[in-house]
């Protein structure tokens, strides 16, 4: 059984909150790039520099990429062979969003509840999803959520002889729905199958595959590539002002599910789609 210590926890999640919040990774940076590669608006492609030159500052003068800095999402990967000491898991990772936010000088976005309204004053609690998987690792990455995205997620029940084409259509409605609101050119992970939260998790997980990166699943790759066409013909562009690219990436993760239903989630992040990760 291998041990590690809740504060080396609590100090990574600290790290990753400031890292995620001021540093593009470079498949988003490479995404970035590529869009303004192939943007033939003139409109869009100003829009796409200007984003560069916000993501350059952000980088050198340590200054975050967005206001919004997002609700943090964490998902653990645990190795059955691990205890943590000195505290739970729970604990130590929202100990670490608490030390990162306030630490890193990062906007507090996050109300105690969801009626009343008032702010927790730390960005904390962090949403988590835990897995359980083999052997004695920690697996954590840490995804800031900023709600203009967040908020145009779609899930659609659909029924099982709607098929492949209810799900296309699924997808094409949340992002013609979301518009310019999602800070286009966006992400766009899909969840299929499973149950209604299941689907909804699967969608946000799919956020954090690399961007240029396919699925295993022939079928899956072939709407991936399909839906992100399609995303790139409504002519929504960057910021919402026409062009091009919409789109830089369309992420679809499957699960199985019942015979009676087809789940299908969205969940659409932005152009900077913030992700860190860290194994212990």
């Amino acid at each position: 059984m291998r041990e590690i210590e809740s504060k080396i926890i609590t100090d990574t999640i600290a790290e990753m909150c400031i890292e995620a919040n001021h540093y593009l990774t470079p498949d988003m940076e490479k995404a970035l790039d590529d869009a303004v590669s192939n943007e033939i608006s003139p409109l869009g492609k100003q829009v796409l520099c200007q984003l560069k030159e916000n993501l350059s500052i952000a980088g050198s003068d340590t200054i975050p990429i967005c206001q919004d800095t997002g609700m943090a999402v964490v998902f653990a990967e645990i190795g059955q062979d691990v205890h943590i000491t000195g505290g739970t898991l729970t604990d130590a990772i929202n100990e670490g969003v608490h030390k990162g936010y306030t630490e890193g000088f990062l906007r507090k976005s996050v109300v105690g509840d969801p009626l009343e309204r008032v702010n927790t004053g730390d960005n904390t609690p962090a949403v988590i999803h835990y897995d359980i998987v083999p052997g004695d690792g920690l697996k954590l990455t840490l995804a800031p959520k900023g709600f203009g995205s967040e908020n145009m997620s779609r899930i659609f029940m659909l029924k099982p002889a709607e098929g492949i084409e209810g799900v296309k259509n699924a997808v094409l409605t949340a992002v013609n729905d979301a518009g310019p609101n999602a800070c286009p050119p966006m992400v766009v992970g899909v969840g299929i199958g499973g149950t209604f939260e299941k689907a909804a998790i699967l969608s946000k997980k799919a956020l954090l595959r690399p961007a240029g990166e396919h699925s295993d699943i022939s079928y899956v790759r072939e709407l991936e590539e399909e839906l992100l066409e399609r995303i790139n013909k409504t002519g929504i562009g960057p910021g919402g002002l026409g062009g091009r690219v919409t789109a830089m990436a369309v992420n679809v993760l499957t699960y199985p599910t019942h015979i009676a239903g087809l789940p299908v989630a969205i969940n659409i992040c932005c152009h900077v789609n913030r992700h860190s990760v860290r194994n212990l």
